[in-house]
C-alpha cells in the first residue's frame, strides 16, 4: 500500500468513527495514471477502500472481517464514466452557456444545466433566452465582463442561480465560509433515538434489532447488503454515487426525484441498480412517508432547512422511522453564511482555490485544457469532490447499519463537497506538487471496456465497467439496469 494512500485511509476511517483494525483488511492492486497538482488518483483509490472497509465490517458482524481489495486502475476510471453506449449517444453533459467567464475584476464560473439555474443567470445578465436555447456564449460573456465578479456571484445566487467566483486558497481560508468550514469535522457523525431503542425492534438487513441484542441469519457473504432498504433523495452527483455504490452489494435502492427533474447526460451513470420513481413531496406527502417507514437508510442532498420547508423535518423522521441511518450531503458545508447556497463540483473547486491552483499548476507545466496563466481557473480531471464524498457518504450509510446493529442507535451523518475539498488540499500541502503516473493508452476509453459486463438500459445496450472494489468473495454488481428518472414503480420490491 502506498504512503500517502495508507495515511488518506487512516484520516478517513477515523473520520467515520472506524475501529483501526478492520482498515488492516484493505489492499491494493493497479497502478495511479490521473495526472494532477492534486493527489486525486490515491483520493479516489482511498475513498473506494473505506466504503469497501465498511461493507466489510458490516458482513463481518463482529467476526473475521473479510479482505477488501481495491483496483486503483478501475478506482479511478470510476471517478469518470462507467458506460459505453452500443448504437446510441450520450447527450452534452454541459449546457452551452456553463463555463468559466471573465468578469471586470477576475473570474466566474456560471453552472447552467438546470433550466431554473440558467433562467436565473441570464436574467441577471439581461441576456434574452427566446426561445429557450437560443442565448449565446458570446452574449453572456459581454454581459459578464462588464460586471465584478463578488456582484455578480451575489446577484445570480439570489436569483435563484448557481455562479462561483475564482478564488485564491487563501482568499477561500479568509472567507466567513472558508473559516467555517475548517471548523467543521470532515464526517460530522451523532446518534439518534436514544430513548425509544431500547423498546423498538427494528429491521436491518433481514435481522431484528431490539436495544443492544441482534437475531436472526445473517445475509449472504455475496450481497452482503441484501435486505437493506435505502431511499435516496439525491440529485447529482455524490448522492448517488453512494446509493449506486450499496446497490451493487445487494442493498434495494429507490430513488425519489421531484416530477420536474431531469438530468439526461447523467441518467444512465446515477440510476444503476435502483428503483427510480417521481413523487411531488408536498402533494404526495404522505405516500413518500410510508415508504421512509420501512426504510433502513435515507440519503438526501438537501440543503439545511429544505426538508423542513417540505413538512418533513427531523422530528417527523425520527417519529416515522426510529433508528434510521440518515445521511446528508451539502455542497459548502454545514456551518455559515453559505451553508443554504446551492453548489456543485466544479463551483467548490472555483470557490476554494483549487481551480485557480490547478490552472497555475497547469500553465507551469505546459498544459493545455483547463489550464492558463495568471488567475485563469483550471480544474481537478475528474469531479473528485462529488465522487470522493459520495463513497464516504457510502461509507458512513453501512456504519450507521453497524452502529445501529451493535447499539440500537439510529444516526445522522453529514457530509460536504467543500469539507472534502479541504481534505484534498490538505493532502496536497503535505505531500507538495503531485502527478500520478500515466502510462499510455490508458485514457484510451475504448480500451477500458474490453471485457465489460453487457448491459440493456433504457436507452439501449451498453457496456459497463467492472467495480473497482471487492469485499472477500462479494464483488459489485447490480440487479437493475440504469433506466430514464421516473420509470419505476413508488414501493419497496422486497
Amino acid at each position: 500500500m502506498a504512503t500517502l494512500e495508507r495515511a488518506m485511509v487512516d484520516v478517513l476511517w477515523r473520520a467515520l468513527a472506524g475501529e483501526s483494525e478492520v482498515s488492516d483488511a484493505l489492499a491494493w492492486t493497479g497502478t495511479a495514471w490521473l495526472r494532477s497538482s492534486y493527489p486525486v488518483a490515491e483520493l479516489a483509490a482511498a475513498s473506494v477502500g473505506v466504503a469497501g472497509l465498511a461493507v466489510a465490517e458490516w458482513a463481518g458482524d463482529g467476526g473475521v472481517i473479510p479482505r477488501v481489495s481495491v483496483d486503483r486502475t478501475a478506482a479511478q476510471r470510476w471517478f469518470t464514466g462507467t458506460l459505453q453506449p452500443s448504437g446510441w449517444e450520450l447527450p452534452a453533459p454541459w449546457d452551452p452557456i456553463a463555463g468559466d467567464y471573465q468578469t471586470l475584476d477576475g473570474c466566474i464560473r456560471l453552472h447552467t444545466n438546470a433550466e431554473t439555474h440558467r433562467a436565473a443567470a441570464l436574467r441577471v445578465l439581461g441576456v434574452p433566452d427566446l426561445p429557450v436555447g437560443t442565448a449565446s456564449r458570446e452574449q453572456v460573456a459581454v454581459a459578464v465582463a462588464e460586471r465584478a465578479g463578488t456582484e455578480l456571484e451575489t446577484a445570480i445566487v439570489r436569483a435563484g442561480g448557481c455562479a462561483a467566483e475564482l478564488r485564491s486558497a487563501q482568499q477561500w481560508q479568509d472567507h466567513p465560509q472558508g473559516r467555517s468550514v475548517a471548523k467543521e469535522p470532515l464526517v460530522d457523525r451523532r446518534f439518534t433515538d436514544p430513548e425509544g431503542a431500547s423498546s423498538q425492534a427494528r429491521r436491518v438487513s433481514g435481522v431484528r434489532v431490539s436495544g443492544e441484542r441482534v437475531s436472526g441469519e445473517r445475509v449472504s457473504g455475496e450481497r452482503p447488503l441484501r435486505g437493506v432498504r435505502v431511499l435516496d433523495l439525491t440529485r447529482v452527483l455524490a448522492g448517488p454515487t453512494a446509493t449506486r455504490f450499496l446497490a451493487g452489494f445487494g442493498a434495494e435502492v429507490l430513488r425519489v426525484d421531484p416530477p420536474w427533474y431531469r438530468e439526461p447526460a447523467l441518467e444512465p451513470e446515477m440510476t444503476l441498480g435502483k428503483n427510480t420513481v417521481r413523487l411531488d413531496l408536498r402533494s404526495e406527502r404522505e405516500l413518500f412517508i410510508e415508504l421512509l417507514s420501512a426504510a433502513d437508510v435515507l440519503v438526501h442532498g438537501y440543503r439545511p432547512g429544505a426538508l423542513d420547508g417540505l413538512g418533513l423535518g427531523e422530528e417527523l423522521r425520527r417519529s416515522v422511522r426510529p433508528g434510521l441511518v440518515e445521511v446528508a450531503l451539502d455542497a459548502y458545508g454545514w456551518t455559515g453564511p453559505w451553508r443554504e447556497r446551492r453548489g456543485f463540483d466544479s463551483l467548490v473547486q472555483v470557490s476554494s482555490g483549487i481551480a485557480m491552483a490547478a490552472g497555475e499548476a497547469g500553465a507551469s507545466s505546459g498544459a493545455g485544457v483547463g489550464s492558463g496563466a495568471g488567475s485563469a481557473p483550471g480544474r481537478l480531471p475528474v469531479q473528485a469532490l462529488d465522487y470522493a464524498t459520495g463513497y464516504l457518504a457510502a461509507a458512513a450509510a453501512v456504519r450507521g447499519l453497524s452502529d445501529l446493529r451493535r447499539s440500537g442507535l439510529g444516526s445522522i451523518s453529514r457530509l460536504s463537497l467543500a469539507r472534502t475539498g479541504l481534505f484534498l488540499a490538505h493532502q496536497a500541502e503535505v505531500t507538495g506538487a503531485h502527478a500520478g503516473q500515466e502510462p499510455g493508452g490508458e485514457m484510451d476509453r475504448a480500451s477500458w471496456f474490453v471485457g465489460a459486463v453487457q448491459e440493456q438500459t433504457g436507452w439501449g445496450p451498453a457496456l459497463r465497467l467492472a467495480g473497482p472494489v471487492s469485499v472477500g468473495s462479494a464483488y459489485l454488481h447490480w440487479d437493475i439496469a440504469a433506466a430514464p428518472i421516473g420509470s419505476g414503480t413508488p414501493r419497496w420490491l422486497s
